[in-house]
């Protein structure tokens, strides 16, 4: 088998959308013959904890800890709250923003570049060059964010000359929270000066969108692939329908990720249909920013309002299978576009139809339509949204609610990684 260095962050029992994406492709790297060795911090700040994805290691794969110092611990000393906040994601609206919050965020993105974990990429450098030269490693790929793990890369094709794969997640200077960084003219050229190296130095480079590619092809000639997030088949779980028409939403509820129109129009509904507000639940599972549940309260909502915080990951899985609409929001602005988040696929495997909410064009509108599992609007867009979901609601008393969702068998994590073995064993060629 071919061994390959696998460098991330983000590791079981971390819980959350970034740890799903590589524990998946360990699960199946074994069924293309690669031998997958994993590196990952031995005492991180992980800002969710999910210990059922402890079980989905693969038994006797080598996984390698080296420790890491983490600024965040000190900036709990300022205020838990305000950097366990920020470390999840959720930044509030500038006007909002506390004087504590602003200090926070500068910090971060002026003297922490690229990230809060820089401070793992020497001793990881010194670290794996040699266990590299004394374990006859093929490939190392890094995946981020955090994007300093993919410095820990560039180190390493610096020192070894070995071949590297660069696997962004997200895109870098053009993902959607970092204007709220409070960013100087300089950190921003740093930024971007850190984000042409890997992308020119790294000897491929894989994304999650197609957007993103064509934004990367911009800045690099390295070959580029897009091998987006999916959905394992061997989480799906047998559920019974709720009885109530719940709209679910999964997943963390940004600042940004406020569709007012949409409370509005369950709002009306509710007030025009007394069925349907006797009937109506909305299901928020995961983080959720104070300024979303601001406007849902004052939408009138906070009665049809269930909240359920973070859940492990087979329990979302089962709630959402067993919701009537599922709901999937991103951010209305031409930087989230590309933005393609890995609950869409199981979105589409959970055979429950999508509620979407986006910018014109997005990547995640083109994905629900080549697969019909739900219907796309722009955040204007109020009539046809309300009528769509009246629409849905008729359909669920009648028993008539699903999802016909069709060609969704090549955005399962085993086919995918069967893409992702195919790039490293012709990358070695």
């Amino acid at each position: 088998m071919l061994k390959v260095l696998i460098i991330t962050y983000y590791w079981p029992p971390a819980g959350g959308p970034g740890v799903q994406r590589w524990l998946k492709f360990v699960k199946y790297l074994r069924d293309f013959d690669i031998e997958p060795v994993i590196y990952i911090p031995e005492n991180p700040t992980y800002p969710l904890i999910d210990d059922s994805l402890l079980s989905e290691i693969p038994d006797g794969v080598t996984i390698l800890k080296n420790s890491i110092f983490e600024p965040y611990r000190f900036a709990q000393v300022f205020s838990k709250k305000e950097s366990k906040t920020i470390s999840k994601g959720i930044i509030a609206n500038k006007n909002k923003q506390s004087l504590v919050q602003k200090l926070l965020l500068f910090v971060r993105g002026n003297f922490f570049i690229p990230d809060a974990r820089k401070f793992w990429v020497k001793p990881s450098v010194t670290y794996l060059k040699k266990y590299i030269s004394e374990n006859n490693i093929d490939t190392i790929i890094t995946t981020g964010p955090p994007h300093s793990v993919h410095l820990i890369g560039k180190g390493l094709k610096d020192k070894l000359g070995i071949r590297w794969l660069a696997d962004f997640r997200d895109p870098w200077t053009t993902i959607g929270y970092h204007d709220k960084l409070k960013l100087t003219k300089r950190s921003i050229r740093k930024h971007k000066s850190f984000e042409k190296e890997v992308l020119t130095t790294s000897d491929h480079v894989i994304v999650t969108s197609f957007r993103t590619k064509t934004e990367f092809e911009n800045i690099t000639t390295k070959p580029i692939s897009v091998i987006t997030n999916g959905y394992d088949k061997e989480t799906i779980l047998e559920t019974i329908l709720d009885s109530k028409f719940t709209i679910s939403h999964i997943g963390s509820l940004l600042s940004g990720r406020n569709p007012r129109n949409l409370w509005k129009a369950l709002y009306e509904i509710a007030e025009e249909n007394k069925e349907f507000a006797k009937m109506f639940q909305l299901q928020l599972i995961g983080a959720v920013s104070n300024d979303v549940l601001v406007s849902i309260k004052e939408a009138g909502l906070s009665s049809f309002l269930n909240m359920q915080g973070y859940v492990s990951h087979n329990k979302a899985i089962e709630l959402q299978r067993s919701s009537s609409l599922l709901l999937l929001v991103e951010i209305d602005s031409e930087e989230t576009k590309s933005i393609i988040p890995g609950k869409l696929f199981e979105y589409m495997v959970s055979k429950r139809p999508i509620i979407a909410l986006g910018p014109k064009d997005a990547d995640i509108s083109i994905l629900i339509k080549e697969t019909n599992s739900g219907k796309f609007f722009e955040y204007h867009e109020f009539e046809a949204l309300k009528a769509s979901i009246l629409e849905a609601f008729i359909n669920h008393k009648e028993g008539k609610l699903v999802s016909n969702v069709n060609g969704i068998e090549r955005y399962s994590r085993r086919e995918l990684t069967k893409s992702l073995s195919g790039i490293i064993k012709n990358d070695r060629m």
